[in-house]
């Protein structure tokens, strides 16, 4: 194996590894010291388990650490490499240095994205879901914490398309792909392992992709790598449906990802690409994607791999706890107070059973109030100024 063969064989995995360790560090931090308190980052899963939201910032940390420590680590070899090349040793070939446009991009992308996806974790209502429903909301003058992250999720895929650059045609697709995919991979986090499994094969993807019509065989691989050992390094997590990725954490990866295709890929590889990201996008707004995948027996067992098994039938039953009388003068679980609407659902699932009694729903089933969701944003803002103002001198 030649020396340029083993740097972009060695770095892309270093990186990945680099990633890994980042992102289960951070994970065991925020777990340890949460900010706002734990009870902020608590929701229920789709079978009514308790989870933490914190897998979700632990992955993007993780991943953006990884890849500045990276592209560090790249520059350092490049400036050796162009001495040598100076002497006539050998050919400089490593682009990804700090401060490098490929490098910025999946720093912003990730962090921006990271950014939107906790406001939507943490302020999100649940009552409007997909782009129909946050669009028909600001058509009846209401602006949805969900309607913000799209704007959101749109300008930080503008200004990676810049950062990349190339003609206007380029900035378009490469915008696209980091909002589009940015967007698509929160819409499959709706199971355990789900959307860290859609990014691992997403990645995968791109490195071959890259390696057969790209202009550089390895930029696919170096650019998927951050991203990609952040998702595997706690994807043990999200399937022992300890923690879930949320908004923040899909969004951070699927923008990442999104930017690295559009750094590694030819147009037209970018172009079809896209057209994907937004025929998918268009079909879940009618199509349950789980659905689909339970009716799929190759994208079932693929779903399943990893995850527990969900109960059915009469052992659905058996799992269920047993119900807690409600006190006097309150609803029953699962049914609404008088004189207000019932709590809007996600995806049913077989296995699904009562949330512990004081615990907030999932991303996708809500439960508590909005004054006590008003209450936990003040102890997240509180807590992040507070750390601020410590750090001054």
């Amino acid at each position: 194996m030649t020396r340029a063969a083993r740097a972009a064989t060695v770095g892309p995995l270093s990186t990945a590894v680099g990633s890994a360790v980042a992102a289960r560090a951070a994970y065991r931090t925020l777990r340890r010291y949460p900010p706002a308190g734990d009870k902020t980052w608590t929701r229920t899963n789709y079978r009514r388990q308790v989870v933490s939201l914190l897998e979700g910032p632990a992955v993007a940390v993780g991943a953006i650490t990884a890849e500045v420590i990276g592209a560090a680590v790249a520059g350092r070899q490049g400036t050796a490499a162009a001495r040598r090349q100076a002497a006539g040793q050998i050919p400089q070939s490593l682009e990804r240095t700090v401060g490098s446009r490929s490098s910025l991009a999946l720093v912003v992308t990730g962090g921006g994205a990271l950014g939107f996806g906790v406001l939507d974790d943490l302020a999100g209502s649940g009552k409007r879901r997909g782009l129909a429903g946050h669009l028909g909301a600001l058509r009846q003058g209401e602006v949805t914490a969900g309607t913000v992250k799209l704007v959101g999720l749109a300008a930080t895929g503008l200004a990676g398309g810049l950062l990349i650059g190339g003609r206007r045609a380029d900035v378009v697709i490469n915008t696209g792909l980091i909002a589009g995919g940015a967007n698509l991979l929160n819409l499959f986090d709706l199971r355990p392992g789900r959307a860290i499994k859609m990014a691992i094969v997403s990645a995968g993807l791109i490195a071959v992709g890259a390696a057969v019509t790209g202009p550089d065989r390895s930029a696919g691989l170096a650019a998927v790598a951050a991203p990609l050992g952040a998702g595997l390094a706690l994807l043990p997590e999200d399937l022992g449906e300890r923690a879930m990725l949320g908004d923040a954490g899909a969004n951070a990866l699927g923008a990442m990802l999104g930017a690295a295709a559009a750094q590694t890929l030819s147009r037209p590889a970018r172009a079809g690409l896209l057209a994907g990201i937004v025929a998918l996008t268009v079909a879940s707004e009618k199509v349950s994607f789980t659905k689909v995948i339970e009716h799929t027996p190759a994208l079932r067992r693929l779903d399943m791999l990893g995850r527990r098994p969900a109960p059915v039938g009469p052992a659905a039953a058996d799992a269920a706890p047993a119900a807690i009388p409600a006190p006097a003068g309150t609803a029953p679980a699962g049914t609404a107070p008088a004189g207000t609407a019932p709590a809007a659902t996600a995806e049913s699932d077989a296995g699904a059973v009562t949330p512990p009694p004081g615990r907030r729903g999932g991303r996708h089933r809500r439960v508590e109030s909005g004054a006590s969701r008003d209450r936990s944003i003040a102890r997240f803002f509180y807590f992040f100024l507070k750390t601020l103002a410590r750090s001054e001198p």
